[in-house]
């Protein structure tokens, strides 16, 4: 008896020291990412960023419907989109959230989704499997850039100003989409367009989601544009006007459109500048919202000097290649992350936890299937007014940066082109310099590309 008690001491006293071995290990472990992330320094802890996360999935997870509707126009599976997106969205958010360690969340980005259905597979006549074959190149081409230290000249080749237009014109272009897609803009013979038919029924439900998505921001309500959209495709359905077909949750509808891009196709020359365009998107979205959200966040001090700069505009290449040979256009860090940082976010933690709720979020794919254009034309719309305050960065009294600007942003909705719209903004700020007599303040890059650009008018006038 007195050998089976001491055998059952012995047991529980073992049993007891491993318990307080393994939680000696996980404390230690706990102190090592903070130490990582360093939460001491940015004055954070764990339950911060948490909710930090959660806050920054919430406010930009309209694109789980939105990015597959928009490119479902382009003839891509739909669920295999939305399983893309979220897949893209969490690698490339766990990747900068561990990795270059900053909160900032990645995403399939708004405006080039557009570029990749309406002007390129629509508007050009490419399969989507080409323009994926351009996206793939055009996160390569990042990566090398980046590896090249050349990004660097390429900033400084143009003003930021026109950076800025550049994100105005892609504002207005999603929201023209929006606006069509809703049926309150149609084309005209007569005036190019027009207003819709306001009485019908689509039209009605949309303006319906128009005011609810307008009055949730106005609150400030979090996932205001989330809720805007699932409330106005629900309305929809309640009222026979979309039709909801649920499908069962399967990975394997991943392989609609993984692996399947065509790169040899995207090389052809007369793709190049397509390639060029997500490149270039990308590459001034991603430092423009990475200023935006680190300066809120008082993550540095000087926008020029960045820390982990390299990591960053890596975890952006990186994500755009998961992206494309997954299934989806060019991924870019979100503006959206500020509402992260605003409810505390500091670390790279927020990100990551941004990133694993995308991969929970796959379990919604059935969900995306019903989600009509005109459920997420109210999203285009605001997500178009929201790009448009980036209006307030260009300096209007400044005829120098103003007529570019000017051109960038007014070209880019009405040529249904982003390169059209860069081409025009940047050939005259350079021509703009010369006449002023100021050839010096224009470096050799930009007269570079302004001669390619000037080439591109000359072929496109011969088309």
């Amino acid at each position: 008896m007195h050998s089976v008690v001491c055998g059952s001491v012995g047991a529980s006293s073992g049993l007891g020291l491993r318990l307080l071995a393994i939680l000696m290990r996980m404390q230690l472990l706990r102190q090592r990412l903070e130490s990582y992330f360093e939460f001491e320094r940015l004055q954070t802890n764990w339950r911060t960023e948490v909710v930090a996360g959660l806050t920054t999935f919430l406010t930009m997870a309209y694109i789980i419907f939105v990015n597959p509707s928009i490119l479902g126009e382009a003839g891509m599976p739909v669920m295999a989109v939305t399983a893309a997106t979220c897949i893209a969205s969490a690698t490339g958010s766990i990747l900068m959230g561990a990795w270059a360690r900053y909160p900032i969340a990645l995403a399939p980005g708004m405006g080039l989704n557009a570029y990749f259905t309406y002007a390129v597979v629509k508007g050009l006549g490419v399969s989507w499997q080409v323009a994926l074959g351009a996206v793939f190149l055009s996160g390569l081409a990042f990566f090398v850039l980046t590896a090249a230290g050349l990004r660097q000249l390429i900033l400084a080749a143009f003003p930021a100003e026109l950076y800025s237009a550049v994100a105005v014109g892609i504002g207005f272009f999603i929201a023209l989409i929006g606006l069509r897609n809703a049926g309150i803009i149609q084309g005209h013979p007569a005036t190019l367009v027009t207003l819709g038919d306001l009485s019908s029924p689509s039209t009605t439900v949309a303006l319906g989601g128009l005011v609810l998505t307008s009055v949730l921001m106005a609150w400030r309500v979090r996932g205001a544009i989330l809720l805007g959209v699932l409330t106005t495709a629900a309305a929809g359905v309640t009222a026979g006007i979309f039709s909801w077909k649920p499908q069962p949750v399967s990975l394997s509808a991943l392989g609609g459109t993984a692996l399947r891009l065509d790169i040899p196709g995207a090389m052809k020359v007369g793709l190049l500048e397509i390639v060029f365009v997500f490149l270039f998107v990308d590459l001034f979205d991603n430092l423009g919202t990475l200023v935006g959200v680190g300066t809120k966040a008082g993550l540095f001090q000087d926008a020029r000097q960045i820390p982990r700069l390299e990591r960053i505009l890596f975890t952006d290449s990186v994500a755009t290649i998961c992206g494309s040979l997954t299934g989806t256009s060019t991924v870019v860090s979100y503006i959206e992350s500020a509402a992260g940082v605003a409810a505390g976010g500091r670390s790279g933690v927020t990100a990551i936890v941004a990133g694993l709720m995308f991969l929970v979020a796959l379990l919604v794919a059935p969900v995306a299937g019903g989600i009509p254009a005109a459920a997420t034309a109210p999203a285009l719309i605001l997500i178009g007014s929201l790009m448009a305050s980036h209006a307030r960065d260009i300096s209007w009294e400044e005829p120098l940066i103003a007529v570019p600007a000017f051109l960038t942003i007014i070209t880019v909705p009405l040529s249904f082109s982003i390169a059209n719209g860069l081409s025009f903004g940047f050939t005259a700020y350079t021509l703009l310099r010369l006449a002023r007599g100021e050839f010096r303040q224009v470096n050799l890059l930009a007269y570079g590309l302004t001669l390619l650009f000037l080439i591109r008018f000359y072929y496109l006038g011969k088309a």
